[in-house]
């Protein structure tokens, strides 16, 4: 097309020269050169500043180089001096688009299709447009149902049509940091502050993933920091105030509890766990701290709902799975105990987790016997004499001659018992064997085989006498017995 002096408002010569600079810039261009390219678009504009083609293709350059926002100034400024040029509305589209202004982006692509109503390009870009609509549209309804992962997603398919809105990324950060997902979070607020540094919401949400991995302190000077450069950003206060309250109320715990105020440490710990939900890790904590104020309050099946709690928020947190395992061993739930205690050591193998297991797993062993001290109603560290004294009143109530009238079920259920009786008081009232059971080892080994016992030996050792046995009534609930 033969170049027109007066489209430029300079001299011919001028204009030439513009046309050669733009040349030059559309064979950098084509080497993908696209700095170079950019300066002799420049150039050219600067000699003729109302070509419109000129501003189109330093938008397509500045387009390649990513600098969007440059790119659309170019590219409207291509169409406001030819509403004809159908590629300035194409870009300007684009550029649209690729920020995240997808109903711009529309407008701009009808205008071209209205100029060209067959341009493929045109087409294809105002369905990718409507599809970005779309995705914003499901994505804010699933982010009001905290359906996260679903925001995530819609954010994902929006951005390859728009990767330079800060606006998409930055929702997607947001619920990566509520998924838990922190480093990924991290990665994409960075990658924002590093082209802006003042991006309030990208600052809230690197204090976000702060606040959420309990680093509350710098989680606060991140929010400040956003209320600095955004002083109406209602998400950056409210979470600045959650921190510095949560921050508050945990340290107070701690220190009613280190002063032995259990019962206030109780309070202020579950005033914290009340203060902001999404909080997982820091309630994670919460929860172990009220366990472990509940089992100082000998309430262990409180404390252990209380570990449970901080478990499921955080899957990995040894110090709860402890903290429940001691109070499942208090309570003699010993088989929860070697779970817990087998978690804690795949996760820190150490010689103190190992040994914790073992002991569990001990007792686990011993609870699966018969508890003699239970069966003859004894403490564990009951006394010889305490033994004896249990046998002599548990022989005498079971013994199957003072039930000789009771039911054939009766008199079966009590000579169990007498003969159980007399298995306990052989082994309890005998040291060695005594400190055999006790550790957990069998008894059978060494000759102890537990079949071996009669009851009515043993019954007739302890009280002495030939043989027969028979009780008589001396009084309201008392017997005496005598050998026949």
């Amino acid at each position: 097309m033969p170049f027109l002096g007066g489209s430029c408002g300079h001299t011919a010569k001028s204009g030439r020269e513009a046309e050669s600079f733009k040349e030059q810039g559309n064979a950098y261009y084509a080497k993908k050169d696209y700095n170079e390219a950019y300066n002799y678009y420049t150039k050219a504009i600067d000699m003729c500043p109302k070509n419109a083609s000129y501003y189109g293709n330093r938008a397509a350059t500045l387009m390649m180089l990513g600098r969007f926002r440059e790119a659309l100034g170019d590219a409207q400024q291509s169409v406001r001096l030819d509403d004809s040029f159908v590629r300035g509305h194409l870009r300007e589209g684009k550029c649209h688009l690729s920020l995240g202004n997808a109903m711009a982006a529309c407008r701009s692509f009808q205008r071209a299709l209205e100029l060209d109503h067959k341009n493929a390009q045109a087409q294809q870009e105002f369905k990718n447009a409507n599809a970005v609509m779309e995705y914003e549209k499901i994505a804010e309804v699933d982010f009001e149902k905290r359906d996260f992962r679903k925001v995530v997603f819609c954010m994902d398919r929006a951005l390859e049509f728009a990767p330079a809105c800060h606006r998409f990324k930055i929702l997607k950060a947001e619920c990566l940091a509520m998924l838990g997902r922190y480093p990924e979070a991290q990665f994409v607020a960075s990658d924002i502050l590093r082209m802006d540094s003042t991006n309030a919401d990208a600052l809230y949400v690197r204090g976000l993933c702060l606040y959420y991995e309990d680093c509350i302190e710098k989680a606060v000077q991140f929010f400040v920091q956003a209320l600095r450069m955004a002083p109406d950003h209602e998400k950056a206060c409210l979470a600045c105030r959650n921190a510095k309250a949560l921050k508050a109320k945990k340290e107070d715990g701690n220190k009613a509890f280190k002063e032995g105020n259990y019962k206030l440490a109780y309070e202020l710990y579950t005033e914290a766990l009340g203060i902001d939900p999404n909080n997982i890790k820091t309630n994670a904590k919460l929860y172990c701290n009220r366990g472990t104020v509940n089992s100082k309050l000998k309430k262990l099946e409180d404390a252990i709902e209380d570990c449970t709690n901080a478990v499921k928020l955080d899957d990995t947190y040894v110090k709860a799975y402890l903290r429940r395992a001691q109070c499942y061993m208090d309570t003699e739930q010993f088989e929860e105990a070697v779970r817990d205690y087998e978690k804690v050591y795949q996760t820190e193998k150490t010689k103190e987790h190992k040994q914790l297991l073992k002991n569990a797993q001990l007792e686990l062993k011993k609870s699966k016997r018969k508890d003699y001290y239970k069966i003859l109603g004894v403490d564990k560290n009951a006394s010889e004499d305490e033994i004896k004294k249990a046998y002599r009143k548990r022989a005498l109530m079971h013994h199957p001659d003072r039930h000789s009238g009771a039911s054939a079920e009766v008199q079966k259920e009590e000579e169990k018992k007498f003969k159980e009786v007399g298995e306990a008081f052989t082994i309890l009232s005998d040291p060695k064997k005594k400190t055999r059971y006790d550790s957990g080892q069998d008894l059978d080994e060494e000759g102890m085989n537990m079949g071996d016992f009669d009851a009515n030996n043993i019954f007739k050792a302890f009280f002495g006498g030939p043989g027969g046995f028979s009780f008589e009534a001396s009084g309201p609930g008392n017997f005496y017995f005598q050998f026949g």
